[in-house]
């Protein structure tokens, strides 16, 4: 049976004393858990706080007991991007009606400007009790198990005697218990509606690959939904210990599942990609570690992170607003989403009709401009339940009462699901769409790609030019680069980039998602190091070359797209 609300699924851990949150040295069972999220409640009414608090903090356990405080009663919590610019924080704060911050101690500093401009208060997030944590430890600081074999049993104590939280009536399945920021890679965030089923639905639904005896590992932040819903929401409904890191660290994800027993842990975006450029070692499969479960992850990555560590990698497809998703299916190509839900459609976006599939050969797509159109919930909205104060943002997703998810996609022969991109990130090159999807799961087969984002740059003439930025382990060797193109069969003469970038990162949310609109706004002027194909082969890009591209967008009477 699906829960149908947080409250219910932590309230059902209130007399559970095994252990429910392990945080460095830290361990609170759940028992304590569930103690502490009904104390955070009391306390923040002591604290005269209104109807949403604002939170400025990295993955600490005062954030994790927020969250049920607001899931049994208390004030909604709004989780704020600590890593946005102050002005972008004031406009996020104002707009989802904050009156009250808390601050991590990193953010102190931005969370006192964003304080100032809307005139709140503003508190320390280490003031939420209880401001004194347990004192076992989950294991030795250096990693490993713990002497008695099991990291998860130390130190734990009676349970904190706390005021109940404000909530009279039980709580209903649309209770709002969040607001949560999209991660903004190709628009501004918006502020998405969490209520308990948002939470309580996929945390049940995950729970099922979970026993109370695994433990769940969280990593990825918390102000997104990912973390929550993919990690939090799971462990709280199978009784799993959640082990906690205040931040992502790819050197320190193999110790941490050895130190924590960590059997399931949750990734997005890019994050798979960077642990597997750290060093490799032998005993790398020799940890406790079954699942690792996330979305948008490479095909080779995931590929390649099963192998090395011995794990099923799970890559779901999924979004803040989940309103559309997909159960992988291990039978299916390499590289797909599944297949399409009986309610989900790709229909072309300027005529509302669905697609035909692609034509598929050696991994090519040969009819993008007909086979790639946009993922719809044409029987309604799915667990989204709208944006908050903003109904622009929800007339763009929402039209006649169908969910528009902006995401590409499209299906092969036999009805599996390929992603192609946002709608934004679609080239149009000499006339055809295509889909960037593909050319950068090509691109990361290229031996010491690291990872790889692909996206459209405009073409002085008329539509737009292919560009890539890559993260290379190593020197890029351009000569077999081009090679490397010449034999993919999956990539059309049009799909090959004009443009390559060689950067040490790439710009990403805190979630490891790529920021695609910050490659295109700088294109080929980026700081970087810039190759461009000519018909001889890559060569770097020079100052000359800079000043003739941008005196052919003046002829063409298209140096106002220089400009964005």
């Amino acid at each position: 049976m699906i829960a149908d609300t947080l409250a219910s699924l932590l309230l059902a851990r209130a007399e559970d004393d095994r252990p429910g949150l392990m945080y460095e040295d830290a361990v609170w069972s759940w028992r304590e858990h569930v103690a502490a999220c009904r104390a955070a409640g009391a306390w923040l009414s002591g604290q005269g706080a209104g109807p949403h608090v604002g939170v400025l903090g990295d993955n600490v356990p005062g954030l994790v007991f927020l969250v049920g405080a607001a899931a049994l009663g208390g004030p909604v919590v709004v989780a704020l991007n600590p890593t946005r610019p102050a002005d972008e924080l004031i406009r996020d704060a104002r707009a989802t009606d904050v009156n009250l911050l808390l601050a991590d101690a990193p953010h102190t500093e931005a969370a006192r400007t964003v304080a100032e401009a809307l005139g709140i208060a503003t508190v320390p997030l280490s003031a939420v009790p209880p401001a004194v944590p347990p004192t076992g430890t989950p294991g030795p600081p250096g990693g490993g198990q713990a002497p008695d074999g099991d990291p998860r049993t130390d130190g734990r104590r009676s349970p904190d005697e706390a005021p109940a939280t404000s909530r009279v009536a039980p709580a209903a399945p649309g209770d709002l218990v969040m607001l949560l920021f999209t991660s903004g890679t190709s628009g501004r965030p918006r502020a998405v509606r969490i209520t308990q089923r948002k939470l309580a639905v996929p945390g049940t639904s995950l729970a099922a690959l979970l026993t109370p005896g695994d433990v769940v590992y969280c990593s990825m932040p918390l102000f997104h939904s990912g973390a929550l819903m993919a990690a939090y929401a799971p462990a709280v409904a199978s009784g799993a210990a959640l082990a906690l890191r205040r931040r992502f660290s790819a050197s320190g994800l193999l110790p941490d599942i050895r130190r924590y027993g960590v059997t399931y842990l949750h990734y997005v975006g890019k994050a798979l990609s960077y642990v597997l450029a750290t060093p490799e070692r032998p005993d790398d499969a020799d940890n406790p570690l079954k699942i690792a479960f996330g979305n948008e992850g490479s095909a080779v990555a995931i590929r390649r992170f099963g192998e090395r560590f011995g794990c099923r990698v799970i890559d779901a497809f999924g979004s803040t607003e989940t309103a559309i998703s997909f159960s992988p299916d291990p039978a299916g190509p390499p590289g797909c989403l599944g297949r399409l839900p009986g309610s989900v459609k790709i229909l072309d976006p300027s005529t509302g009709r669905p697609c035909p599939p692609g034509r598929i050969e050696e991994g090519r797509l040969l009819n993008p401009e007909e086979a790639v159109g946009e993922l719809v919930n044409t029987a309604g909205l799915g667990l989204f339940e709208g944006y908050y104060n903003d109904p622009e943002a929800d007339a763009e997703r929402v039209r006649n009462g169908a969910y528009w998810s902006g995401d590409l996609a499209y299906t092969d022969a036999d009805g599996y699901v390929f992603f192609a991109g946002r709608g934004t990130e679609r080239p149009r090159v000499d006339g055809e769409n295509l889909a960037v999807a593909p050319v950068e799961a090509a691109l990361r087969e290229f031996g010491g790609v690291v990872e790889a984002a692909v996206y459209p740059v405009p073409d002085p003439a008329a539509g737009d030019q292919v560009m890539a930025a890559l993260v290379m382990e190593g020197t890029f060797d351009p000569a077999a680069f081009l090679a490397f193109l010449e034999s993919r069969r999956d990539l059309g003469t049009k799909s090959l980039p004009r443009y390559i970038r060689l950067s040490d990162h790439l710009p990403q949310t805190p979630s490891h998602k790529v920021i695609k609109r910050i490659l295109a706004r700088e294109a080929w002027r980026a700081a970087d190091p810039v190759w461009l194909r000519t018909p001889t082969g890559f060569r770097p890009l020079t100052g000359a070359d800079v000043k003739g591209i941008e005196e052919e967008f003046v002829r063409h009477g298209r140096h106002h797209l220089l400009e964005r």
